[in-house]
């Protein structure tokens, strides 16, 4: 039996199936899977995400520790609420975890971080800032839930049940942007290339808001849903597309490194900057698009004729675009097409830039 989130009972009694999830009893479905990926890219959908963990981080030396801790710049977060998304590194440069940081105060920052890596996080963080001398308080919230609400009508259901004085500031925010509504937290992020709300509320409240959002419309949507959006969205998945023994670079996520200003020193800078001073990463991560019929599936062998070999890291099928795709990591060398071995047989797919897919419109020639 695994860890259940505040709505655990409530997805039962709709009929979720359940399945673990990274240690979690979580819902994958509550029937047909293409008909709440659907709903996210034309109504509204959402989705129990209390399995993440929130982290509060405060004290004086909270943005000198996490400048230090994560890959991305932390001095990017000027402006109260503000979002910034970023990798946590070891020191040869594998990803620990990729996270999203708000700042809320000098003395207060946000960190969402993923179920599975939760634990080996909160013990990270707490080691480094122990070992470095930072006087910060690290805490898990684990009397909040956290729910996602997204797509094109989203917004406006989340604002309904905001109170008169928070509706209007949440619906002028701008995108990767939060705020504080009393004892909720809204922000306008998310994992599936749509507009939405991403909202930490108590636990105790969650079951009720939940319901509220059902009746304004909004479907319950489970992991398997959040997966094909994602994919179609060209976010990555931790454990898929990047894990300890994965760098950045190697990951599509070079975007997310910082390397200026120089002065400032993080956790696997010194590794990337020898990957860069050696000519760059051998191997990158790029989008496919099956050709032949067939499934594209995590692990399955990559071919780029006269080049070399990759692997698929995260495949599916698209319900926005009817076709297989895929995330890959091959060879920087890779042209505009390869071959995928499907149970023995060579199939042809096409190289493309991602997204795939991104408010629900086809970024992709098919």
């Amino acid at each position: 039996m695994g860890r259940k989130t505040p709505l655990h009972d409530l997805h039962v009694a709709q009929g979720a199936r359940m399945v673990d999830f990274g240690g979690w009893d979580m819902p994958v479905n509550y029937g047909s899977q293409i008909e709440e990926h659907h709903h996210v890219r034309r109504g509204a959908g959402m989705f129990d995400v209390s399995h993440m963990c929130v982290v509060d981080l405060r004290g004086a030396a909270t943005r000198a520790f996490l400048s230090r801790l994560v890959a991305n710049d932390v001095g990017k977060l000027r402006i109260a609420g503000k979002a910034l998304y970023s990798c946590m590194l070891n020191p040869t440069g594998g990803v620990i975890d990729d996270l999203i940081i708000y700042f809320l105060t000098e003395s207060h920052f946000r960190v969402v971080v993923n179920a599975g890596t939760r634990d080996n996080d909160l013990a990270w963080m707490r080691r480094c800032a122990a070992d470095w001398g930072f006087d910060v308080e690290i805490i898990e919230r684990t009397d909040l839930a956290m729910i996602a609400v997204q797509g094109p009508k989203a917004r406006a259901a989340v604002a309904e049940l905001l109170e008169p004085q928070d509706r209007e500031r949440a619906l002028l925010l701008e995108p990767f942007f939060g705020i504080e509504c009393g004892a909720w937290f809204v922000a306008r992020t998310g994992y599936t290339g749509e507009d939405g709300f991403e909202v930490v509320i108590p636990a105790a409240e969650a079951e009720s808001v939940w319901k509220a959002l059902n009746a304004a419309g909004v479907a319950s949507c489970g992991l398997g849903a959040r997966d094909t959006l994602r994919l179609e969205a060209g976010m990555n998945l931790y454990g898929n597309d990047m894990d300890e023994t994965r760098h950045p670079l190697e990951s599509g996520l070079a975007w997310t490194v910082a390397f200026e200003p120089i002065e400032r020193d993080f956790v696997g800078r010194a590794a990337l900057e020898a990957i860069r001073q050696s000519g760059g990463s051998p191997m990158k991560l790029v989008g496919l698009l099956l050709e032949d019929r067939g499934v594209l599936r995590s692990h399955q062998k990559v071919v780029v004729p006269g080049v070399g070999e990759g692997e698929v890291t995260s495949g599916t099928f698209s319900p926005t675009l009817e076709r297989s795709i895929a995330f890959a990591r091959v060879p920087r060398a890779t042209g505009e097409t390869v071959q995928v071995d499907i149970r023995g047989k060579l199939l042809a797919a096409r190289v493309v830039k991602l997204p795939f897919v991104r408010h629900g419109r086809a970024l992709i020639s098919l």
